[in-house]
């Protein structure tokens, strides 16, 4: 591993440096219990494809568009989101989120055709794309800039802990209780962290406000995402984001519980303990992800390559077996090394921060953040079209996974060096003022 590099020069997040405390968890607590229903909402198609094609009555192709239509609209709103961060402030965002994915879920559960749960799937995705940009600046404004990799990868958490109660909780409500009451009823769980939101979130501490930003119409948005995209970390956090998700992404959010029931001929309980060994992974490792990185700026590169090579590894190790002949140490080896997908992803905004001025963070981050997305859209129709090309022939679709892995990795190795000079410039800038402020 790389040897330790000299501190960050992270900008600054306000007027003031914020220091924490209990209050900083309480108003950021607030913002990750937002996140943490927005992933439940989220995930819950994703132990719920075989009920959906089943009460719908569509094919793979068609099943795979709930998730994509989603992602789509999720990506899709990346950039306007970071752009309303910015110029909004969090709690006006996040109430708007709030509000449109408990609208989707309630709608979900109560649609009665294939093309009202679509709009209801895009009206989810639209307000869970307004939750984790949020929950990032909400950080960023709450905490010092030291803490920025640990606060993200505990953010990330949370993001987790929803996925682990899609995966466990929202599975067994299906078997019980049924499509509707399961999924309608769930929709309570975001009136219950609205009210929270409106009584007790700030956007920042007192005497950390931000400086006032200009913002003059088209001209101000083309400027921030220029000058954001502009800033080689940015993008390097893009492909970081673009490389390491996508794998995890696909397997939970749709078509994990499929291959492992389907190909693999487990049952639906012991696909989901799989499924949630996903999860546990993850929580574990983001922890260690966050420590490390904070510890040794310079291990970030390192980290996100060495996950994306121990994904590459595991996977080509499951479908390079005959269908149906996948021994249970192998397909837990995959769903250990899966969890680590996304705690490398975040290492993606731990690029973009340093690079980016406290009035364009949510932009940059909006930025970083459809890099995933994008190739978990790709990945999600080219597996549905692939598996009804060939027959559900899950090791010919889930091939598709090493084309985008590649693309990623040329681009992270392209990008590498030009971030890490313009950190050393940004490094010798401040020492420079450092020394020339007054004392």
């Amino acid at each position: 591993m790389s040897s330790p590099s000299p501190p960050d020069p992270r900008p600054a997040t306000g007027g003031d440096t914020p220091a924490g405390g209990r209050r900083a968890v309480l108003v950021w607590g607030v913002g990750v219990a937002v996140y943490f229903v927005a992933v439940i909402f989220r995930t819950s198609l994703g132990v719920a494809g075989l009920d959906a094609a089943d009460r719908f009555g569509v094919n793979a192709s068609a099943l795979s568009t709930f998730s994509i239509l989603q992602l789509l609209v999720y990506a899709g709103m990346q950039i306007p989101v970071g752009l309303m961060v910015d110029r909004l402030g969090t709690k006006k965002v996040l109430t708007l989120g709030v509000v449109l994915f408990t609208v989707g879920q309630l709608g979900f559960g109560l649609s009665p055709s294939y093309g009202t749960a679509l709009a209801s799937r895009a009206l989810l995705g639209c307000g869970d794309a307004m939750t984790f940009i949020s929950v990032l600046r909400l950080g960023a404004r709450w905490f010092p800039a030291r803490r920025g990799p640990m606060i993200t990868q505990i953010a990330a958490l949370f993001g987790v802990a929803g996925n682990l109660v899609s995966t466990m909780v929202v599975a067994r409500l299906l078997d019980g209780l049924g499509w509707t009451a399961t999924f309608a009823g769930s929709a309570a769980a975001g009136v219950l962290v609205l009210v929270p939101l409106l009584l007790f979130l700030k956007d920042h501490p007192e005497g950390c406000e931000p400086a006032p930003a200009r913002h003059a119409g088209a001209a101000f948005v083309r400027r921030q995402i220029a000058e954001s995209w502009r800033e080689p970390g940015t993008r390097l956090g893009m492909w970081v984001h673009f490389t390491t998700q996508f794998p995890a992404m696909v397997f939970l959010l749709l078509w994990g519980l499929p291959f492992l029931v389907e190909a693999q001929g487990l049952s639906r309980s012991t696909a989901g303990g799989l499924l949630t060994l996903v999860v546990l992974s993850n929580m574990v490792v983001g922890l260690a992800y966050g420590q490390i990185i904070a510890r040794h700026h310079a291990a970030r590169t390192p980290l996100a390559l060495g996950t994306v090579g121990a994904t590459a590894a595991a996977w080509a190790a499951t479908i390079s077996l005959p269908a149906g002949h996948v021994p249970m140490w192998l397909l837990a080896t995959l769903c250990v090394v899966l969890g680590a997908c996304g705690p490398a992803s975040m290492i993606g905004f731990d690029f973009a921060r340093p690079a980016n001025p406290p009035e364009r963070q949510g932009t940059a981050s909006g930025i970083v953040n459809i890099g995933g997305f994008t190739a978990s859209m790709a990945i999600l129709l080219a597996i549905g079209v692939l598996l009804d090309a060939t027959g559900d022939d899950y090791r010919t679709a889930f091939a598709s996974v090493f084309v985008l892995q590649a693309l990623g990795v040329t681009q992270i190795l392209r990008l590498r060096a030009r971030t890490a000079r313009r950190e050393r410039e940004r490094l010798v800038a401040s020492r420079v003022e450092a020394v020339h402020v007054p004392a």
